[in-house]
């Protein structure tokens, strides 16, 4: 069994590397929820989402969210009559949403739905969020947003993590970043178990803070990643001192860590016994192991199928773990 610590977008195409190279069956993602959200009443997970959307081959490969020949009709109506429409969900994406929230109602727990969800679109790995309770991203906005801006806000104020990254666009400075629920929630079943029986776990290329902090805080993820260090690979989402897509590099500066393949190697160093950084960073490499963590060198832009696929075998192969393809 391969387990893989996921974000969104960033991890969601390390796993359509990894499907390529592993028989599905045999592959869990192990999912952040710090980004769900409850909005017109529905329960919103976009994580779980973008990587089941994307491995069922439904993604909007333009914006790497949502789902491609969306229509938005439902949100044009809410327009009208003045509601909350920073966040767009699409009509076919409400579906979505609808059950998920109608299926907890009923007292299903989030790990089943999602099960079920990942079934409907005919995937055969696992997808699990981390935990089944309620965990939320939570930012504190920085000084220098305190400005008479339409979305200002006083400096200090905390907001959750959607209205950061969604509404503000995630252009306004963080101070700091806490993970409520996260000393009480619980790891969905069968997580820490599968997490001491896998053959390699792989950190994907997700925001180390924001995508895979949460995932860590879960009491008992952390010890037992860390328990398998010698098996656990993490792939650098930062390439030449920036982010491929979204705010890790100027979230990770802004919160006083290196962004840089370096300071994804301290921040992993306790959990992973390796990073893979890009060739662009291939002059970093010494630095990245006097960190503690074995540093390989590989192309980590996954711009095509092949691309992610050959990503995933050099991954595996690092921590001893064998592809079949």
């Amino acid at each position: 069994m391969i387990v893989t610590l996921a974000g969104g977008v960033g991890a969601a195409r390390m796993l359509s590397g990894l499907v390529q190279v592993v028989p599905p069956a045999e592959l869990t993602a192990v999912v952040n929820v710090g980004d769900d959200l409850v909005l017109h009443g529905l329960h919103i997970s976009p994580d779980l989402d973008t990587v089941t959307y994307t491995l069922a081959g439904a993604i909007n490969t333009e914006t790497g969210w949502g789902l491609s020949g969306e229509t938005w009709q439902a949100r044009e109506m809410l327009e009208r009559y003045g509601g909350l429409s920073w966040f767009g969900l699409g009509d076919r994406d409400l579906g979505t949403h609808l059950y998920r929230t109608q299926r907890l109602a009923e007292g299903a727990d989030l790990a089943a739905v999602t099960a079920e969800i990942a079934t409907a679109w005919g995937l055969e790995l696992s997808i699990v969020p981390v935990t089944c309770d309620p965990l939320r991203t939570m930012v504190t906005l920085a000084a220098d947003d305190a400005g008479p801006q339409p979305l200002g806000l006083p400096a200090g104020t905390e907001i959750g993590f959607q209205e950061y990254f969604v509404q503000r666009h995630h252009s306004v400075p963080v101070a700091a970043v806490r993970f409520e629920g996260a000393d009480t929630a619980r790891p969905s079943p069968g997580v820490l178990e599968l997490l001491a029986a896998a053959e390699a776990v792989v950190i994907a290329p997700s925001n180390p803070v924001v995508s895979i902090g949460p995932v860590l805080a879960v009491p008992g993820v952390r010890e037992a990643v860390a328990a398998r260090r010698p098996h656990v690979a993490a792939v650098s989402p930062i390439v030449a001192g920036a982010a491929l897509k979204g705010p890790a590099d100027r979230m990770l500066t802004e919160l006083g860590h290196e962004a840089s393949v370096v300071g994804v190697a301290r921040l992993y160093a306790e959990v992973a016994s390796v990073l893979v950084i890009d060739e662009a960073d291939a002059d970093r490499a010494d630095e990245v192991e006097a960190e503690g963590v074995r540093c390989v060198v590989a192309p980590t832009v996954m711009r095509t199928p092949e691309a992610a696929a050959t990503l995933a075998r050099t991954t595996l192969a690092a921590v001893g773990a064998e592809a079949i393809s």
